[in-house]
């Protein structure tokens, strides 16, 4: 999902930034919610997001609070300042949520951190409501403590399940088939620990997304819908009554934390994830990566080192018969005597998958083969004038991928 001047893009289409997304349905029965509604004051929401994820909900309380109902009265927006992004810092990139925040006429507020920061007022009345989704930063207990509804949180998986700041991510690496959102009280000291207030019922919606932005593209609606129902219900007022899937009976399932994705997640390991483990992980949070050994050979002997490949363009997996058999792991240079030369590597499962091109650290991406050659990561003999032959047509890296 990527968003722009034109609109908020999910899966296959493009929503504006500043309308109603068509897609938003009011009345809510597949989800786990209190019967009868509550009262409460008109709300002044401070909305705390980030994301594509977090536009559609505002995008939905902002439609709300224009349809006039007296559910919402005022909505301010918090959103992390803009940062320099690429090695030279020489660009900026804003928070995708800030452009929509203005396209929509809302207040918005800056901020890396709440020290010394107050909510704004409204016709000085204060903020009685907080409302974050995929924001980042924990909300502190004083301003949760200051709101008259304290806060609540859509979080776009089933908790107790896969809590922590990246559950689409981690529902695909799991291979789950169901997912839900929950919605919650904002805990004061802990991230994803409040009150479940709503949920999708267990164990979930099926779902046959590939990517991050197709299971997105269907979780974001739930939630904002769900969001727009609990402020119909006020099942977020006090008292307030959890009703969450998670009980005694299913206490013995393992829950995953949803950690944020980094470098060490994308490290590919040869020795355990299979062609199917690998291919999957590059749709998702590719591109991984290896190091490997170099050694040249100079005026002044060998020389011997270490660089990382980025797979940057991920791998195919070999549909024809490969004879040679490569160790688990081990690249082979294939097809020397050919044009377009391909580096092969043998998974744990006996698969081999295809590397087309390669980027080496500090380098461009190319294909494979020339940087293969180029960072001596495979002893591959020069040509000198272009006459000479290979003397095989497959060559081994100096070592396993680690």
């Amino acid at each position: 999902m990527v968003s722009s001047r034109h609109g908020l893009r999910l899966g296959k289409r493009t929503y504006s930034l500043c309308k109603q997304p068509s897609f938003l349905v009011l009345s809510i029965s597949s989800q786990r919610r209190l019967a009868s509604a509550k009262t409460y004051d008109p709300l002044r929401v401070l909305f705390c997001g980030s994301d594509k994820f977090s536009i559609v909900s505002l995008q939905a309380l902002d439609y709300e609070r224009r349809l006039r109902t007296g559910r919402i009265a005022s909505i301010d927006v918090v959103c992390r300042p803009e940062k320099p992004v690429r090695r030279q810092l020489r660009a900026v990139r804003e928070v995708p949520i800030a452009a929509t925040a203005r396209c929509l006429g809302l207040p918005l507020h800056q901020i890396d951190t709440f020290t010394g920061w107050t909510p704004p007022t409204c016709l000085q009345n204060p903020v009685n409501l907080i409302i974050a989704v995929s924001f980042g930063l924990r909300i502190p207990a004083r301003i949760l403590a200051s709101a008259k509804y304290g806060g609540l949180n859509v979080h776009p998986s089933m908790l107790p399940e896969f809590p922590g700041p990246a559950p689409l991510h981690h529902t695909l690496l799991a291979n789950r088939k169901t997912t839900g959102v929950t919605l919650q009280t904002l805990h004061p000291t802990r991230f994803d620990e409040g009150i479940i207030v709503a949920q999708t019922p267990y164990p979930g919606v099926e779902h046959q997304a590939a990517t991050v932005d197709e299971l997105q593209a269907l979780i974001a609606p739930l939630g904002a819908n769900m969001l727009l129902q609990s402020l119909k219900d006020g099942s977020f007022v006090p008292p307030i009554r959890e009703v969450g899937w998670y009980n005694s009976a299913l206490a013995s399932r393992e829950v995953t934390h949803a950690s944020k994705i980094g470098p060490k997640d994308r490290h590919l390991d040869w020795t355990t994830w299979s062609a199917a483990d690998i291919l999957r992980r590059q749709r998702i949070i590719g591109p991984l990566w290896n190091m490997t050994k170099t050694i040249a050979t100079g005026k002044d002997g060998e020389r011997k080192g270490a660089k990382r490949i980025i797979w940057e363009h991920g791998f195919r997996l070999l549909e024809e018969e490969c004879h040679l058999f490569p160790a688990i792991g081990h690249p082979i240079v294939v097809g020397l005597h050919g044009a377009t030369p391909k580096v092969y590597i043998r998974t744990c499962d006996g698969n081999v998958l295809v590397a087309d091109s390669v980027k080496v650290e500090g380098e461009a991406t190319t294909e494979a083969f020339h940087a293969t050659k180029r960072n001596s990561f495979a002893p591959i003999p020069k040509r000198g004038d272009g006459t000479t032959q290979y003397p095989h047509d497959f060559v081994a890296f100096h070592s396993p991928l680690t």
